[in-house]
């Protein structure tokens, strides 16, 4: 498809069917396959051309709603931030370049945070700048024993 591609359609039906493709019965499924890879990468092995990752954030957090599952969406999209903003974990030294990166990260992560979860997200931002984790930490998924302590799932 041309530019503009992946607003043309049936998306949901192609995101979908691309899941199914190789071999997944959810997108939810798919995305666990490839913790701590960002989205973006995510939305190009569905469809380089065709799918938006904001398209595969969307399929995601309907999935976690269907599911009640929604704590640990958030959990899954920060560490899917983190990753594609902080590669090699947690800076050591918090020099502003390092700063500019966990503001970046943290800032797109809430600003993809449902509406009912941003009290909680400012919760954790807040406590990841008042006690950061070691140099390095780099969480490889949403059940991370750090951010399952920052943001516990509530849901039943």
């Amino acid at each position: 498809m041309s530019e503009g591609g992946a607003w043309r359609g049936n998306i949901k039906a192609r995101l979908y069917e691309r899941v199914r493709e190789r071999g997944y019965d959810s997108l939810t499924a798919f995305a666990e396959a490839r913790p701590a890879v960002p989205l973006y990468v995510l939305a190009d092995e569905l469809g380089k051309d065709d799918v938006a990752a904001v398209q595969v954030l969307s399929g995601l957090l309907a999935e976690a709603e269907q599911r009640k599952q929604v704590t640990r969406f958030v959990r899954d999209v920060l560490v899917r931030m983190l990753s594609q903003s902080l590669p090699d974990g947690w800076p050591t030294v918090m020099d502003d370049d390092n700063r500019f990166k966990v503001a970046k990260a943290l800032g797109r992560w809430s600003a993809y945070t449902p509406e009912t979860h941003q009290s909680r997200a400012e919760q954790v931002r807040a406590a990841l700048r008042a006690n950061p984790p070691p140099a390095g930490w780099r969480p490889l998924g949403p059940d991370d024993e750090l951010l399952r302590t920052l943001l516990p799932d509530d849901e039943v």
